[in-house]
């Protein structure tokens, strides 16, 4: 792995954004994720803290936690949700996902009961090498009209787990949203 060379980590919630930070961060994950990123997408990684990777002045990676809820085991669990972690492609390989990774799991484990996030395929030993665990159980959503199966994202689930016992065969549901839920 190569040295990060004038590469720092600025943390910053939302709010702290500028217009151009926000906009700069909104096109990297649009690069990153090709056809695979959408406005509901980039709106869930919106509303939290942000781990920005700049190297100089140009932005290459960024990540973000968000407070949902989930529920487990008869409890409403307070989540530091994971969304909108990317590199841009010729910066891979060298740690700076897992830098920024290191400063959200700083927050999620001060601020939260658990973390959570949805994998991609070609992240899963990425979350699993870092001490993110696979839901095993079954998945579902608190949705308005009820409690129901997200059967397509068992699998995908990785969380983080704090000081909240958790089966990680059980059924772990999350709040609504618009666009994927988890």
């Amino acid at each position: 792995m190569a040295a990060m060379t004038d590469v720092h980590i600025r943390m910053a919630h939302t709010a702290d954004l500028d217009a151009a930070t926000r906009a700069t961060a909104r096109a990297l994950l649009y690069d990153v994720f090709e056809d695979g990123m959408t406005e509901e997408d980039w709106d869930h990684a919106l509303g939290g803290v942000h781990a920005l990777v700049w190297e100089g002045d140009e932005l290459i990676g960024h990540a973000s936690v968000v407070q949902r809820q989930l529920l487990h085991a008869g409890r409403a669990l307070r989540c530091g949700y994971v969304e909108g972690v990317g590199v841009r492609a010729d910066r891979r390989g060298r740690g700076h996902g897992a830098a920024a990774m290191t400063a959200l799991e700083r927050v999620i484990r001060g601020a939260y009961d658990l973390g959570a996030l949805c994998a991609s395929d070609g992240a899963a030993a990425f979350y699993a090498a870092r001490g993110w665990r696979l839901w095993q159980g079954p998945s579902a959503v608190l949705a308005p009209s009820g409690l129901h199966p997200t059967k397509e994202e068992d699998g995908a689930i990785y969380v983080l787990p704090g000081a909240v016992p958790l089966d990680l065969t059980g059924q772990l549901a999350c709040d609504w949203r618009s666009g994927d839920v988890w």
